[in-house]
């Protein structure tokens, strides 16, 4: 199987079990993989489309600049940029972007803080922190219209193989080192929102209805 062939199937399986979770409600979110470094290539998710179906037109190869890299009718997701700036500052090899209520909600409570920080968790080991009582931050930013400026935006919290941004009310940019990694945080950042905003709705029930002392 050529690698061009490989890539292809192993981006089109990450975006089945995506859609499985309910990850692309409304054609929203966009995928890709790398699939050379010199010069730089990758596929993205092709725009507009239905991505609970697999079909030959879910992807497009584009090139360094985020233009197709082939002939092709097929135009790349809006937001191609981002995974740009993410593949020409780092060794990356895959970048997903999913929005889920959990995402936009933890986006939406905390963009005053510009961040929201976990501490504790054992699912944090999945980011690759394995110290005792380990805290991980995830930025907020703002959720621009123009492209440029989000993606310069976005830059500015790229500093290494893996991370993790949140974009208000919009979704999560994750990436790692190859599809296998930013699946398992993309997975990881997911379970913490899930887990947060669960706690949150418990603790304020708690408030309301008080337990009452047992005689």
């Amino acid at each position: 199987m050529s690698r061009y062939l490989q890539k292809w199937n192993e981006l089109a399986d990450v975006k089945d079990e995506f859609a499985e979770r309910d990850w692309f409600p409304g054609t929203s979110g966009n995928l890709s993989i790398k699939v050379s470094t010199n010069p730089l290539t990758f596929f993205v998710t092709a725009s507009g489309k239905d991505k609970r179906k697999r079909t030959s037109e879910d992807f497009l190869l584009v090139d360094k600049k985020g233009a197709p890299a082939e002939e092709t009718k097929l135009k790349p997701s809006a937001e191609t940029q981002l995974h740009v700036e993410v593949y020409n500052r780092t060794n990356a090899g895959a970048v997903f972007h999913v929005h889920t209520i959990d995402n936009n909600v933890i986006s939406e409570i905390y963009k005053e803080d510009g961040k929201i920080t976990f501490k504790g968790q054992e699912i944090i080991k999945a980011l690759g922190y394995w110290e005792e009582d380990a805290e991980v931050s995830i930025p907020i930013i703002k959720n621009d219209a123009h492209i440029p400026t989000l993606s310069q935006q976005f830059s500015k919290y790229i500093h290494g193989d893996k991370g993790a941004v949140l974009i208000l009310n919009h979704g999560i940019t994750v990436w790692g080192e190859t599809a296998f990694e930013a699946k398992k945080y993309l997975e990881a950042w997911e379970f913490l929102f899930s887990y947060h905003l669960k706690l949150l709705a418990l603790q304020n029930v708690q408030k309301q209805y008080p337990v009452m002392p047992i005689a």
